[in-house]
């Protein structure tokens, strides 16, 4: 299972329902209305918190559910709001919409929020439907119903320097001598199947590295684990590209994955990269290292000789790349893509299907969003219902179809019988 990709289901909290009341007080004859709105559903609200840097919480957790509102009361009192339901995510998490694949959010800063479901909004009481000359309304509203979706969860690792180079090159282990880390380490491929992070301190710095798991030929088409593997690298500022000192030809691995980074991400070519030959260690690296050297140089490349294993010139390629990194202009941090709220669709908008002889069925947000807000046992809500199906068009769109008094007609989950 991936630690680094979730998919949660969300909804918001229903609006409380509107109440139809009178004033009853003594001294008071003919008390006008008095029914209070109801109160507001939750949101749904995603939190970035620093402390994390996984998505593993979901595994055991998908679907997240917001306080619904209440209904309002006498007197004119409106009901309580729901409470907001928040979801901690670590930096880096981008966040889509799974259905659409549209880009909700990219959430990089901690504390950083976004709502990805509103609660609906609390149903009117009767005294907001009092006019001159309806003084005692006998309608009111329920709430409007939350908004549920489904997310798609990507989290992008946050870190200064990726760790980069084939199966088995001892990136997991330099990881573990540069910093606080302490990932799987064995000798042999594959070992790391998520990226590991670790903190580097030199003097009074701070650097944040990613041990990305080995890259083999086709990741950037997403063969073996590529794709959840290559993005990680993204975000990072300067590469380390570690190459494995006993393979058979460490010139082609580095090619190999230098032409990956840039299939997958025209960018990725463009990040400094110290590339150093791992395993200094064996007698067979130490032969072949003026050789592989050269090769490095031709290419432009001014790279280094190291041992994990025993930390031989450990410490140096540190603090090559923290030279690296302050060579680099200070990168000015994007915005972060929120959400805006768009209407894809005019909201006005519906169709009108015939579902069989003497069915009909309405669909459109705003028309459903209607239904479900009528108070279907107060023929002054039903009137009402009707003014809205005349005012939006839905009437003569009908009529258009063929609907004939004694037809069915469906709109959201309520089953209605036409009638002139």
């Amino acid at each position: 299972m991936t630690f680094d990709e979730a998919k949660i289901h969300v909804r918001s909290g229903d609006g409380g329902n509107g109440i139809v009341h009178f004033r009853r007080e003594k001294y008071v004859p003919r008390g006008g209305p008095s029914g209070g709105d109801g109160g507001k559903g939750g949101d749904v609200v995603l939190v970035v918190k620093s402390t994390l840097n996984t998505l593993i919480a979901f595994a055991q957790q998908r679907h997240f559910r917001a306080d619904n509102g209440a209904p309002g009361g006498s007197s004119n009192k409106t009901g309580r709001s729901g409470a907001d339901t928040l979801i901690n995510v670590p930096p880096g998490t981008i966040v889509r919409d799974a259905d659409t694949g549209n880009m909700i959010a990219d959430l990089v800063e901690p504390g950083q929020r976004v709502t990805v479901a509103r609660g609906g909004r609390g149903g009117r009481g009767n005294a907001r439907f009092a006019t001159s000359t309806n003084q005692a309304p006998r309608i009111a509203e329920k709430g409007e119903p939350g908004e549920e979706r489904w997310l798609h969860l990507e989290l992008k690792l946050l870190a200064d320097v990726g760790i980069v180079g084939v199966p088995n090159a001892g990136k997991s282990t330099l990881l573990s001598v540069l910093s606080n880390a302490r990932p799987k380490i064995a000798d042999y491929p594959f070992t790391t199947l998520q990226p590991n992070l670790g903190v580097a301190q030199l003097d009074d710095r701070d650097l944040v590295l990613a041990d990305i798991p080995g890259l083999v030929e086709g990741a950037h088409a997403g063969v073996g684990l590529g794709h959840d593997f290559l993005r990680h690298i993204q975000r990072t500022r300067v590469l380390i590209h570690l190459l494995d000192g006993a393979a058979d030809d460490p010139i082609a691995d580095f090619h190999q994955i230098n032409t990956e980074l840039a299939l997958f991400d025209e960018k990725l070519s463009g990040k400094p990269q110290i590339v150093a030959l791992n395993k200094l260690d064996l007698p067979q690296t130490q032969e072949y290292w003026p050789l592989i050297r050269d090769e490095l140089q031709k290419l432009g490349y001014e790279p280094m000789a190291i041992s994990a294993a025993t930390h031989q010139n450990v410490r140096d390629l540190l603090n090559r790349t923290l030279q690296a990194l302050d060579a680099l202009p200070e990168e000015i941090p994007e915005a972060a893509e929120l959400p805006v709220y768009q209407l894809d669709e005019n909201p006005l908008a519906f169709d009108v299907t015939k579902e069989g002889a003497g069915v009909f069925r309405v669909s459109g947000k705003r028309i459903e969003r209607a239904v479900a807000m009528t108070y279907w046992d107060y023929d002054q809500a039903v009137t009402r219902f009707q003014r809205i199906l005349e005012s939006m068009g839905v009437t003569a769109a009908l009529e258009d179809a063929g609907v004939k008094p004694g037809d069915t007609v469906f709109i959201g989950d309520m089953e209605l019988e036409w009638s002139d």
